[in-house]
Formats: C-alpha cells, sequence, structure tokens
C-alpha cells in the first residue's frame, strides 16, 4: 500500500479523474444521480458544471429516506451501508452521515496500513512483539428503522477479534460503557504489562485525560495489581468483572516497581512505568496542540508523539508519512476522495470558484471540498487547511481550523489558529503560569458577568481560561490579562485595526475553577450526540447552554 500510495502521488489529475468518473458512474442509476444527470458527465469540468457546491442540508433530506430504509437514493443498493455516523457536533451541530462497508476497508488498506509501515521505518524499536494500550470509549448505539446502526464512526476493537491480541486492554474491558470504569480498565492492563510498547487514542486531549486520572488513582490501580483483582468498587456487571478477574494475577514485584516509578512526580511517568515504550499515537494538529504540548513535556517526555491521519467522518483525507517532523504534515490521499479546495478569500461565496488538487499553491490556505465514496459530492465540510509543500505530484497540508470556529464580532474572522498562536505568545511571559485549557465566546452570547451595567455598546471576546501554575499563583493580573489582547492586535491587523477603531473592545479575560474543561467535556457529552472518542474541546462556544455552564465555573 505504501508503494501504491506513492505510484498515485506521482499521477495526480489522472487518479483524481480515474475515482471521481468512477464514482459518477458507480451512482448514475440512483435517484440522486439520475437528478444531477451522472450519465452526462465526462470529466472533471463536466462534474462543476452540472453539480453545486453543497452543505449538509441538501443532503438530509435524501438520508433520512436511507435511514428509514430506502435504497437507491444516494449510492446503488450494491454499496452495502455498515452505518450512519455521527459527526461529533462539538464545534457545531451534529450531522449523520451514510458510511458503506467498502469505506471501512478503503480506510484500513489506505490509510492504517501505510501508517504502520512510516512507524516501522521511523520507530525500528517497534518491530518488537509489543502491546498497546489503546484508549477507547465504546459508544451506545441506536438503530435506525432499516436496521442500521447510527453512531460514531470509529472502529472499535472490541469488533474486530482479529486485532485485540495487539491490545492490553481484553475484550471485556472494551463492552464496559461508562467512561470513567472503562478508562480504569484500560489504565489497569496497561500497567500490568511492562514491555508496554505504544500508548493510542484518537486525539491527544484523550491522552492527557488519561494520565491526569492515572495520576489521581494509581494507589488503588497498584494495588490491583499487587493483590491479583479488579477493584471490587468499580461499577461494572458481575459477568465483566469475572473476565476481567480471570485475567489477573497478583504480581507485587510488577506493583513494587509501578510503586518506585510514580515516587518522581508526573515529567517523565510514561517512560518510569513502561520503560520500553516507544511512541504515543494520537492526533497532535489544531486545538490539540496544546494537549500535545503539555504530553511531551510532562507525562511524556522523552517518547516521540506521532499523529498519523487526518480523517473525518466523511472519511480518510490524508496521511502524516513524516512522523518525526513538527507540526504534523498530512499527504493527501489522491484515491480516497475527489478534492477540490476553496481560496481562503471566496470562502463567503455560495459557489465560488474550485481549485482541483492539481492546481494549488505552497503557502496556499484553502477550505477543503471532497466528493467521497458514501454519496456526499463537492461537500463543503468546513475544514481549512494550507499547503505544506509537494509530495511527487501531490500537495501536503497542516490542518488550521475549522469554519465556523472563529471569533466574528464585527466580520473580521479572527481563526481559531490566529487566537491560539496570540495566546501562546503572551502566555510564555507568565512566568511559573501555564495554561490547562481555554475556550472563547463572542459578547452577543451572554450580557454581562458583571453586575454593573455596560455602557460600551462595542462587541468584544469573553476568554476563558484554565491555569496550572508552579507556585501558589492561580490566577493574572490585569497586566497579564490583556496581554492577549495586544498580542492579538499586533499579530492580526484586522483585529488591531477594529480596536484602534473602538470598533471591538478590549477582551474579557476570566479565569475559572480547575476541572471546568472535564466538567464542561461531560456536561457536552451528555447533552450532544457526541462521543467520548469524539470529544473536541470547542474553543469558541456557540452553544448557549456550554456558554452558560462556563461562566458558572469562573472565578475571577
Amino acid at each position: 500500500m505504501r508503494r501504491k500510495l506513492e505510484k498515485v502521488t506521482k499521477s495526480c489529475k489522472k487518479t483524481q479523474d480515474e475515482v471521481l468518473l468512477k464514482r459518477i458512474g458507480n451512482c448514475a442509476d440512483t435517484e440522486y444521480g439520475k437528478k444531477f444527470e451522472f450519465s452526462k458527465i465526462k470529466s472533471r469540468e463536466d462534474f462543476i458544471a452540472i453539480h453545486p457546491l453543497t452543505r449538509y442540508s441538501h443532503y438530509e433530506p435524501y438520508i433520512e429516506r436511507m435511514m428509514k430504509g430506502e435504497v437507491n437514493i444516494l449510492i446503488p443498493p450494491s454499496s452495502r451501508l455498515s452505518v450512519f455516523a455521527v459527526t461529533s457536533g462539538t464545534s457545531g451541530k451534529s450531522n449523520v452521515l451514510p458510511m458503506t462497508s467498502k469505506q471501512g476497508f478503503n480506510f484500513f488498506l489506505q490509510g492504517i496500513s501505510i501508517v504502520y509501515d512510516c512507524i516501522l521505518r521511523s520507530f525500528p524499536d517497534t518491530v518488537m512483539l509489543q502491546k498497546d494500550m489503546k484508549l477507547f470509549y465504546t459508544p451506545k448505539w441506536r438503530m435506525s428503522e432499516a436496521g442500521i446502526a447510527i453512531g460514531p464512526n470509529s472502529s472499535s476493537p472490541s469488533n474486530s477479534k482479529s486485532f485485540l491480541q495487539l491490545y492490553t486492554t481484553p475484550k471485556a474491558g472494551y463492552s464496559v460503557l461508562s467512561e470513567p470504569e472503562a478508562l480504569y480498565i484500560h489504565l489497569l492492563f496497561g500497567l500490568k504489562d511492562k514491555y508496554l510498547g505504544m500508548i493510542e487514542a484518537n486525539f491527544s486531549s484523550l491522552v492527557y485525560s488519561a494520565f491526569r486520572a492515572l495520576v489521581q488513582h494509581h494507589e488503588q490501580l497498584i494495588e490491583d495489581i499487587e493483590k491479583g483483582c479488579v477493584n471490587p468498587s468499580l461499577d461494572i456487571e458481575d459477568e465483566v468483572r469475572k473476565e476481567l478477574n480471570e485475567l489477573m494475577t497478583p504480581d507485587p514485584v510488577r506493583a513494587d516497581e509501578l510503586k518506585l516509578a510514580f515516587k518522581n512526580g508526573a515529567i517523565g511517568l510514561a517512560k518510569r512505568a513502561w520503560p520500553q515504550c516507544h511512541l504515543v499515537v494520537t492526533a497532535d494538529s489544531g486545538s490539540f496542540d496544546l494537549y500535545a504540548r503539555k504530553l511531551e513535556a510532562s507525562f511524556c517526555e522523552g517518547i516521540p508523539i506521532y499523529s498519523p491521519l487526518y480523517a473525518a467522518s466523511e472519511g480518510l483525507l490524508a496521511i502524516n508519512i513524516w512522523p518525526t517532523q513538527k507540526p504534523s504534515q498530512y499527504l493527501l490521499v489522491p484515491t480516497s476522495m475527489f478534492f477540490e479546495f476553496i481560496p481562503i478569500q471566496n470562502c463567503e461565496e455560495l459557489q465560488p470558484k474550485t481549485l482541483f488538487l492539481d492546481q494549488l499553491e505552497v503557502d496556499g490556505i484553502y477550505e477543503m471540498v471532497i466528493s467521497n465514496a458514501s454519496g456526499l459530492y463537492r461537500y463543503r465540510f468546513g475544514d481549512v487547511v494550507r499547503v505544506a509543500g509537494f509530495h511527487n505530484q501531490c500537495p501536503y497540508v497542516e490542518f488550521l481550523y475549522r469554519q465556523g470556529q472563529f471569533l466574528n464580532v464585527r466580520a473580521e474572522k479572527t481563526s481559531e489558529s490566529a487566537f491560539y498562536e496570540a495566546l501562546q505568545t503572551a502566555a510564555s511571559n507568565w512566568p511559573g503560569i501555564k495554561i490547562l485549557d481555554y475556550c472563547c465566546a463572542e459578547s452577543v452570547m451572554l450580557d454581562t458577568l458583571d453586575d454593573e451595567l455596560v455602557t460600551d455598546y462595542a462587541p468584544f471576546y469573553h476568554v476563558f481560561l484554565e491555569l496550572e501554575s508552579n507556585g501558589e499563583t492561580s490566577t493574572l493580573t490585569d497586566e497579564q490579562k490583556s496581554m492577549i489582547d495586544e498580542t492579538l492586535c499586533m499579530q492580526s491587523y484586522v483585529y488591531g485595526s477594529f480596536r484602534k477603531k473602538g470598533s471591538i473592545r478590549a477582551m474579557n479575560v476570566h479565569i475559572v475553577k480547575p476541572g471546568t474543561f472535564n466538567d464542561l467535556r461531560d456536561f457536552t457529552i451528555q447533552t450532544t450526540t457526541a462521543s467520548a472518542n469524539q470529544y473536541k474541546v470547542p474553543r469558541v462556544l456557540k452553544r448557549k447552554e456550554a456558554v452558560d455552564f462556563v461562566v458558572k465555573n469562573v472565578v475571577c
């Protein structure tokens, strides 16, 4: 598969044309294909002339009919549906997308198999037969009227029996549906294995949360290993507990090793607990950069982090074939999607002109448009990327942000990445204080956090920070808070000009109590369709319920 990837990246235009025309041909006799005259499409130019750019609302009525059992709507009957995938919804409304069995198979062939090739090339120590602690939370599924599962599009180890031997967690552990108990089991069986070689999760935020839980519960976990039984206070089913206990045997030697590992604090904990752990595999791009940096500076010091894939509920987009390079960059996969790109300056147009894969420029910033294998055509799913370069004829990109995840009180469009850069720069001038997490909201989302009447009509940004400090300081001075606004003014000409004119007021920075962002995560999972594996901290809060939740946790 690696050789095939190299081959198709040397003939991107030809490969993309073949992918498009094959998919159009396969769906020509569907209801959708007949409506948009797929039989007349003979080239990519025909395609963009006949079919408009679309968003989710365009497909919603078709997908609703498919969920009720109607066939030959977006895809032919021969394309067997495997799941209706629910997007996370943490950066906006959740969408339900049809996924075919072949898409899942191709995701493994065109993505996962190449990831393992990259790991073996860049981290040769991983050729050892070591296990992987995979942090995965089995979702609760519901069924469509057609009898097809509805839920997050994440493969569960419990559904891939032939792969269970790769993981430290036994099959019974993946049947635990409550997240705190499931995480405890992951950590318990991971700690039991002294020779653990890899730690894996969808997002670096999941890994960071797992290590915080590990520190909190390490004494009980070590006791379980010493005694050879699962913590009896865990709220898990008796049958599951029985299966797990059958796999436990008293191991006082390993318990003593772990006691020693935990004596020296958080820095380098992973390497002390697992001396032969070679790699953390998790997403570190965009909003996950904050968590990856914290892992590298604390728990996972000395262990490289590899962000392997750029993917979404819509399917595989790109692969990081340079595991040791930072920031992570992803080679687009020409056989997975038919790609189009909208120059960022044209994104507000309803039907902007698009560029093809072979027409992009280095350093160009674009909104991605995809046509996938399950009936989405010229679909604007919201990701914005920067072209970092070309591998053979194929672009590789850096993920920047999601459309909609920007602050926009005066049409200034401050992106998630621009705000994060300003925040990092400002925080570098706060000695002894580190940011644990953050989010923002536009002032229109709430009246005021103060009792006093606000007389200035100009809108502004609310910024919510959860801090970590080395000393006793757990807040910021007014001067430190103002650094964020001042830095953004310097780094963003548009924001700076609006501030200078008084069209935007200075941002209001609030400190929230410890644990707020963990609680926000739980609140979001409980009140939306997001699963634990999908959750991403919404850097710009768009749900009033989420804003109100965070505001209640403000301490100063």
